[in-house]
C-alpha cells in the first residue's frame, strides 16, 4: 500500500481515501453534483450505459438526483419516461426540434403560449418546417387543417391568457385517427387537474403522446427555479427526443433539482390552495362594474367550462381542479391608461410574468396582438391576467377593491 503521507498535502486532500458509511437516510434525497463521473476500471468505462438510466457516464446525462426527480415527475403526470430541461420553453422547443424535419408541418393553437408560437413562426420556419394556427375551440378547424404533412399537433388546456378550455379528448382522438402525434403544454394542469395520458379515466385508452411542463410554476412553487420536463409513455418516442436532448447538450443544475425534490411533496396542497383562492376572487371580480367578463374555466359561462367540467370536475371530491390563474376583461369604455393605473395601484399583486409562486401577480395584455383569429367567445375590452399566490384571500380582495376604486371610480 502506498504511504500517502509522502505526497504533497494538497494531493492528499484531493485523493483522500475516506468514504463515509452508506446507511444515512433522511427525508430529502441526497444531492449529487458532478460533471465528471469516475469509473473503477477501463472495462467499466466501456460497458456503462446511461440511455436506459442503469448507470452513469457523465453528469450531463444524469445523476442519482436527476434520476429521482424524473421518476417522481413521471408519477405526478402518469408517464413512464421523463427528460429534464432548463426551462418550460426549452421543453417546448426540444420536442419540436426532435420530432419535426424539413417538409413537415406542425399545428399550434392560436391561443397557445406566445413564445411557442414565435419559435414555430421564426425558428422552425427557418428550418423548412411549415405551420398553421388552429382554433382549439373548433374541432372542425383542426380537422380541416391536418394534412399529410402534419406530423405534430400542439395542445394547450386552457389557452394562454384568454383561458378557453378545449375539448381535449376530442382533439386527441381526432389526431390519433389521423396518425398525428400530440404534445400537451401541461403547465396549468400540472398532473393534478387531470391525467394527460388517461383522458377517459379507463386505464389509458386515450391520452396525449407527450407532455411538456414548465416546472418553474407549481412543482417549484417558489418563483426561484427555471426548469421544464418532457414526459412520455412510449419508449421509442422518448428515445427519439432523448437523443436530440443529448445532442443539444441540455442539462440542469443539481441545486435546482434539489429544490424541485424538496417542493414536490407539497405541490398538491399548494395547487389546491391557489385554486380555492382564485375562484373566490374571480367570482368577486365578476360582480364589479368595471369587469365585463371573467375568464376562469371552472366558472359557469366561461369559454369551455363544460369541457373543463367533463375532464377536471371530479377532482377534489367533485369540486374540480383549476389552478390559480384567471383573467378578466375590463369594460372597453375605460382606456388603457385606466387599466394601467389599476395595475399600478395594486399593492399586494406585483407586476410580473410567470405564476404558481407564493406572491400574487398581475399583467395587462393586448389580446388582439397575440392572436391571429377572431375571438367569438371573448368580449371586447382589455384583458388583465391574475396569478393568485398564497396570501390571505381577504387581503387580496381588499387590495383589488382599492385599486378598482382608484382606476375606475
Amino acid at each position: 500500500m502506498t504511504d500517502t503521507r509522502s505526497r504533497d498535502l494538497i494531493t492528499q486532500i484531493v485523493h483522500h481515501p475516506y468514504v463515509p458509511p452508506a446507511d444515512f437516510v433522511a427525508p430529502q434525497p441526497p444531492v449529487h453534483k458532478g460533471s465528471t463521473v469516475l469509473f473503477p476500471n477501463v472495462a467499466a468505462m466501456r460497458e456503462r450505459r446511461w440511455l436506459d438510466k442503469s448507470s452513469y457516464t457523465y453528469g450531463l446525462h444524469g445523476t442519482p438526483t436527476t434520476y429521482q426527480l424524473e421518476e417522481r415527475l413521471c408519477a405526478l403526470e402518469g408517464g413512464l419516461q421523463c427528460l429534464l430541461v432548463p426551462s418550460g420553453l426549452s421543453a417546448l422547443t426540444t420536442v419540436s426540434l426532435a420530432l419535426l424535419n424539413a417538409g413537415d408541418e406542425v399545428l399550434v393553437p392560436d391561443n397557445a403560449y406566445g413564445p411557442n408560437k414565435d419559435f414555430t413562426e421564426i425558428e422552425l420556419k427557418r428550418l423548412g418546417i411549415a405551420h398553421a394556427f388552429y382554433d382549439a375551440m373548433n374541432l372542425a378547424d383542426l380537422e380541416a387543417k391536418i394534412t399529410p404533412a402534419t406530423k405534430l399537433v400542439w395542445l394547450e388546456a386552457p389557452g394562454s391568457v384568454s383561458m378557453e378550455f378545449p375539448d381535449l379528448a376530442a382533439l386527441v382522438r381526432l389526431c390519433r385517427e389521423r396518425g398525428v402525434k400530440t404534445v400537451l403544454d401541461n403547465t396549468w394542469g400540472a398532473g393534478l387537474a387531470f391525467r394527460p395520458f388517461d383522458l377517459l379515466a379507463d386505464g389509458g385508452s386515450l391520452g396525449v403522446d407527450i407532455t411538456a411542463h414548465a416546472l418553474t410554476k407549481y412543482p417549484s412553487g417558489g418563483g426561484d427555479v427555471l426548469m421544464g420536463s418532457i414526459i412520455t409513455r412510449d419508449a421509442n418516442l422518448h428515445m427519439r427526443i432523448k437523443l436530440t436532448h443529448m445532442r443539444l447538450g441540455i442539462g440542469i443544475g443539481a441545486n435546482d433539482a434539489e429544490l424541485l425534490l424538496r417542493s414536490l411533496p407539497s405541490v398538491g396542497l399548494r395547487y389546491h390552495a391557489h385554486d380555492v383562492a382564485a375562484r373566490d376572487l374571480a367570482r368577486w371580480l365578476g360582480q364589479q362594474p368595471a369587469v365585463v367578463q371573467v375568464l376562469h374555466p371552472a366558472l359557469e359561462g366561461a369559454p369551455g367550462h363544460v369541457h373543463w367540467k367533463a375532464l377536471c370536475g371530479a377532482a377534489h371530491g367533485g369540486q374540480g381542479a383549476a389552478a390559480g390563474l384567471f383573467s378578466v376583461v375590463i369594460d372597453p369604455k375605460y382606456g388603457q391608461d385606466a387599466v394601467d393605473r389599476f395595475c399600478d395601484s395594486l399593492q399586494l399583486f406585483k407586476l410580473g410574468y410567470s405564476w404558481g409562486g407564493p406572491i400574487s401577480l398581475v399583467v395587462p395584455y393586448d389580446i388582439e396582438r397575440m392572436r391571429s383569429q377572431p375571438h367569438a367567445q371573448l368580449k371586447a375590452g382589455t384583458v388583465v391576467r391574475f396569478s393568485i399566490g398564497l396570501e390571505q384571500v381577504d387581503d387580496l380582495r381588499a387590495d383589488l377593491a382599492q385599486a378598482l376604486s382608484q382606476a375606475f371610480a
